[in-house]
């Protein structure tokens, strides 16, 4: 799209971005009002680049059940312990013989897929570590779904398997591990239940890990793995602590799931660290712009779920399986249930004053977890049907301008239709403009790079929408 006159005002920028985007004949997310008075409040209206679901994905969606959910987690936690540390060779007891019905169960999922589906025991041995005090060899579950067109670009969505007791070197105690974690793996699970049969054009791959209780080690090994052979993994959330809806003092709210994102990078380099103190870009980190994109597709009436996004790697001095694909520069984030119940996480099974204490299937709520399955089925599958993030994303400063020329590499997609810049005050939590700019590598926006922030994002002929890509600078 060419420029605007010079002396275009920013309300008539509006107007000529949506009558952009309607000639392009890809559906309009909804423009804020030019009038902030006449504007509902942000928590009355989705963002300017909400994505409405399809006919496609409320069917997909429906499909997800929350009986074939409770029943996974109450095998899960059947095995009586699933501690990281517990043998490995007894057929009903122990994370062996979790891991063995785990990688059954997918195999069976993914009979459905015509071979498109595969699934594998990713292992390794861990030597003496933190928390592992002798040699021991830790597991991953993974089935993937390779993509038909742009198979290299992954997403990834987990859960651990592994459980723990009150003491976590305690390897012989019931640790059932019902919410924390077999309703993450019950997600991944039925994700791929679910997904077996579809096609995308990306990646997409459901993970039941082990070793999280004891630092993370599963989940790290997986992350390198994926580092290890160049894989563009574009997204990556992990589900922990997703089972229950009600909160240690009684409270219910089976409607939000937490989802933290961190702003700063947690890979941050020195040289990233001085742009974006110089820019402003503490909050558009890639995993903010994660969490932004899974508000706009997963925070509707599709998945019946308010998505709560925490400005917050994890919870107050705690963390995931999302953290060593952030330390590995992979966008990761964390999907947690809205309060916990710490009377059931980390706690051996016992009664203690009429109380009854333990990580039990009795306490999860498993409607709540297929309505927080759902949104990561309407995130990862409308992430592995859009483009993939911009690359190549910048501001130009080679001259000093009230205008803003923001230029992008083009994507490689057969389906790309073209691109849409977004911009937002510096002070708003979500985007709330977007303007069609066509099938384009660059765009001058009459309006300066002082005072709001911009991002770009790509659509392709279904209209799908990739996350926004914030810019640096360029010269």
């Amino acid at each position: 799209m060419s420029p605007q006159p010079r002396g275009t005002n920013r309300r008539t920028v509006l107007a000529a971005g949506a009558a952009a985007t309607a000639a392009a004949g890809v559906a309009a997310a909804p423009a804020a009002a030019a009038d902030p008075a006449a504007a509902p409040g942000p928590a009355d209206r989705p963002p300017a680049t909400a994505q409405r679901p399809g006919r496609e994905l409320r069917a997909l969606l429906a499909e997800v059940d929350p009986d074939r959910i409770e029943a996974d987690v109450r095998r899960l936690a059947a095995f009586g312990t699933r501690h990281t540390l517990s043998t490995q060779d007894d057929p009903d007891r122990g994370i062996g013989a979790a891991r063995d019905w785990i990688h059954r169960r997918l195999r069976h999922h993914a009979a459905a897929s015509g071979g498109r589906m595969t699934v594998e025991l990713q292992s390794y041995v861990q030597q003496p570590a933190n928390r592992i005090p002798v040699p021991t060899r830790i597991t991953n579950v993974l089935a993937t779904l390779r993509g038909d067109t742009d198979p290299d670009r992954v997403y990834v969505v987990s859960g651990h398997y592994d459980s723990r007791a009150g003491d976590v070197m305690d390897a012989t105690s019931d640790a059932p591990g019902a919410d924390d974690d077999a309703s993450g793996v019950a997600v991944a699970m039925e994700l791929a239940r679910v997904l077996a049969t579809r096609r995308t054009a990306a990646t997409i791959v459901l993970a039941a890990v082990a070793g999280e209780e004891q630092g993370l080690y599963g989940a790290a090994h997986m992350a390198e793995q994926f580092r290890a052979r160049g894989a563009r993994v574009q997204g990556m959330f992990t589900n922990d602590i997703v089972g229950s809806s009600t909160a240690d003092d009684g409270t219910r709210d089976p409607r939000t799931v937490r989802l933290f994102a961190e702003g700063v990078p947690t890979a941050e380099t020195p040289d990233e660290a001085n742009t974006r103190r110089s820019v402003g870009g503490e909050n558009d980190s890639p995993a903010r712009q994660l969490a932004r994109f899974v508000r706009d597709v997963a925070d509707n009436d599709a998945t019946g779920m308010d998505v709560r996004v925490i400005y917050r790697r994890d919870r107050y001095l705690r963390g995931g399986d999302h953290i060593p694909f952030l330390e590995r520069r992979f966008p990761a984030a964390r999907f947690t249930e809205p309060a916990e119940d710490y009377a059931h996480q980390h706690q051996d099974v016992r009664v203690e004053d009429g109380k009854q204490y333990g990580d039990l299937p009795e306490f999860c709520d498993f409607g709540y977890i297929a309505r927080v399955a759902r949104v990561n089925l309407a995130a990862v599958w409308t992430l592995a049907q859009a483009p993939g993030t911009p690359t190549g994303v910048g501001i130009v400063t080679s001259a000093l301008t009230n205008d803003t020329e923001l230029v992008w590499d083009r994507g490689t997609e057969p389906d790309l239709a073209g691109y849409e810049v977004v911009r937002r005050e510096t002070t708003a939590a979500e985007w709330t403009h977007v303007e069609a700019v066509g099938d384009a590598t660059r765009h001058t926006v009459r309006a300066s790079k002082d005072n709001l922030f911009f991002g770009v994002r790509a659509v392709n002929r279904a209209g799908h929408r990739s996350p926004v890509a914030f810019p640096v600078p360029r010269s």
